[in-house]
């Protein structure tokens, strides 16, 4: 309470002063103003105000503590995966806030977006912003499961259900009781057990594999997928039902191209979190390096940009980035990435670069850059030219 009572009040004034305005709290709760305390009998109302709204006050309070813990919270969440830079783009702080306020409810959500752009971290948030939070977050990814194995994933079965079945095995969903159930690629799930999936979303009970027992439950479920499931449905390989019930919430995580202005923050954040972990420091990333990393569409969003980052750490040798950006350019007319020729210069710059910079940058003589090389002097100025590398301004 110090950002109330930071003023020149007395300890006692400013006790007084609290309780007159936990007390028009109080009785605002209850439907009742301030003013009107003082106009109605106080057999009742009083003691109604000292026994139920005060109640009814921490309780509010408790409820609005606990919401501003648990957006906090997600915060956290985000920073512990991306950083505590991970961006300020409209579409990422749209999604962050719907996950907020979807969190506290019990609802379905499904998250839509594409490969690699976090809907795995975005269902652990929710699930940890949730009154399940203490309970399980059992996941399974229905796209990396065999056809066959998957409704004995989703539901278990019991011993000789079928050809292998030699022990009795525990479902995904019951696994989740009490807790949260995340589907990610959710429409990968075969036609032929949507049905049964429906079922247990609407009456939270299904039967294991090879028996008649009915097992109730109480599951939470995110689903996520990069599909259309709409464009599914219109041609017969989703059910609509089924849709409709897992998409009580959607909330679409945005793709990097839709942020490009969160990139650098990501790199750096990358770049430092490498070079830790390999024992390096990296304290300048070029320019022409970053616009790259900007200009680029990222089709494989943050996840992809993280892998690139790491594998660059790995080829900067000194504090300076070297990305392998020429891996980056477009793809050719034909479809096909431009990798050969590519690639293979930029091997040739980044071995030059070392070169250069295990000599302090000095081009000839004895133990310089061309040496090191078995190159002439003017052969490596000439390519040095071709690859465009400049000696950096912090270097002497």
């Amino acid at each position: 309470m110090s950002t109330v009572f930071h003023s020149a009040r007395e300890p006692d004034a400013a006790n007084t002063w609290y309780k007159d305005r936990a007390l028009e709290r109080r009785t605002a709760l209850g439907g009742i103003t301030a003013t009107s305390v003082n106009v109605l009998p106080q057999g009742s109302i009083l003691a109604s105000s000292r026994v139920q709204n005060p109640l009814d006050y921490e309780k509010t309070i408790k409820d609005r503590d606990k919401e501003t813990e648990l957006r906090l919270y997600l915060k956290e969440e985000v920073r512990a995966e991306f950083g505590e830079t991970v961006g300020e783009s409209p579409a990422l702080k749209t999604a962050l806030s719907m996950v907020s306020i979807v969190a506290p409810t019990d609802s379905s959500v499904l998250i839509l977006g594409e490969t690699g752009t976090g809907k795995e971290l975005f269902a652990r948030a929710i699930h940890k912003l949730s009154r399940r939070s203490e309970k399980a977050f059992v996941k399974l990814n229905c796209a990396a499961i065999p056809l066959g194995l998957l409704e004995s994933e989703l539901f278990g079965h019991e011993k000789g259900a079928f050809t292998g079945a030699i022990v009795q095995k525990t479902g995904r969903f019951e696994l989740a009781d009490k807790g949260t159930l995340f589907l990610d690629e959710v429409g990968d799930i075969p036609l032929e057990l949507q049905a049964k999936m429906l079922r247990v979303l609407q009456e939270q009970e299904f039967e294991r594999l090879g028996s008649n027992h009915t097992h109730k439950v109480d599951v939470r479920l995110i689903a996520a997928t990069h599909r259309d499931l709409a464009l599914m449905v219109r041609q017969g390989t989703f059910r609509e039902d089924l849709y409709y019930r897992l998409k009580v919430f959607p909330i679409q995580v945005p793709a990097l191209r839709q942020r490009a202005d969160d990139v650098p923050k990501l790199v750096w954040h990358f770049a430092v979190h490498y070079a830790q972990r390999m024992k390096k420091r990296i304290e300048q990333i070029p320019p022409e390096t970053m616009d790259a990393l900007v200009r680029y569409r990222w089709p494989g969003n943050v996840r992809e940009l993280q892998n690139f980052i790491e594998r660059a750490v790995i080829l900067s040798p000194h504090r300076v980035l070297r990305a392998p950006i020429l891996e980056l350019e477009p793809s050719s007319r034909n479809g096909r990435p431009n990798l050969s020729i590519d690639a293979l210069t930029q091997v040739e710059r980044d071995h030059i670069l070392r070169a250069l910079e295990a000599s302090n940058w000095v081009i000839g003589g004895r133990n310089g850059a061309a040496e090191r090389l078995g190159m002439k002097r003017t052969s490596l100025v000439y390519r040095m030219r071709k690859l465009r590398i400049f000696r950096p301004a912090a270097s002497t």
